[in-house]
């Protein structure tokens, strides 16, 4: 049975809007701690931290510029339209996002993944994957961008620190799409635009609602359908961690202790300065 979450709408100033998935419940989207579909044109966020968990930005191939990354391990990368850029914050670690031209619109998910607890305190790191090696896979009616996991035979190059998958689903007018998935992974989808159906459950912007399939206990088909007018959907697959989930916000640890040495340690200025 599909239960549904809603996503909340945000906005700063005129130069960005976005629609958030942040459930209030963390084993409701596990291993995903939530997830932010926006438009930015303009510097948003200063210099922020993380710890605990991996921030994942991913470029929707309509945006208008690409995004200026840069963190403090020394990291500096342009993030093209259509690519990505992992960074696995582990015991911390500064960064920073900004539109390569401002004034231009950048078209992103920002996507927060909870990493297993073992990695949690390890030294952070980045990885990016470029527009050009993300894989694509076509059906009638559909193309599926696959920047992170697998679908269809085909596997993105990158090797995250947590096992999870993103298809970026692209549907024509009435185009179905069967989805696969594994026993003991969970799946939801998120409206980009237009709308669909999964399992026959409806869901698009104007309704902000997010279907969410229960936890497989065995490997199922799902049926993903777009209503007339077509419809861009982003499909998030993963399987639960099943741990505890500490935040003060920008940080995130299965321990209190964890938490409290990360907050102490960026207080004290050791994950670095931009």
């Amino acid at each position: 049975m599909i239960t549904t979450a809603r996503m909340h709408r945000a906005n700063r100033g005129s130069h960005f809007r976005a629609y958030g998935l942040h459930g209030s419940d963390p084993a409701q989207f596990d291993p995903f701690m939530g997830i932010d579909h926006a438009w930015m044109s303009a510097p948003t966020f200063p210099p922020h931290p993380h710890a605990g968990f991996s921030a994942v930005t991913y470029l929707f191939l309509d945006s208008e510029t690409g995004i200026a990354n840069r963190d403090s391990q020394g990291n500096r990368t342009l993030i093209q339209p259509g690519g990505l850029h992992w960074t696995a914050a582990g015991r911390g670690v500064v960064h920073e996002e900004n539109p390569a031209v401002l004034g231009s619109t950048v078209h992103l998910l920002q996507i927060f993944v909870n990493l297993p607890r073992e990695r949690q305190s390890a030294a952070p790191f980045a990885l990016s994957l470029a527009p050009q090696d993300v894989p694509v896979v076509q059906r009638p009616g559909v193309r599926v961008r696959v920047p992170f996991g697998s679908f269809g035979g085909a596997r993105s190059p990158l090797t995250p620190p947590t096992d999870v998958t993103l298809l970026d689903i692209s549907l024509e007018a009435g185009a179905e799409l069967e989805l696969p998935l594994a026993a003991g992974q969970r799946a939801f989808a998120m409206p980009i635009f237009g709308s669909a159906e999964l399992n026959g459950e409806s869901f698009s912007l104007d309704n902000l609602r997010v279907p969410i399939l229960p936890l497989a206990s065995k490997a199922m088909m799902h049926k993903l359908v777009a209503d007339p007018g077509g419809a861009k959907v982003a499909v998030f697959i993963g399987e639960p961690l099943h741990q505890p989930v500490l935040s003060n916000g920008p940080m995130a640890f299965a321990s209190q202790e964890s938490l409290i040495a990360a907050t102490a340690a960026y207080q004290r200025g050791d994950l670095g300065q931009l």
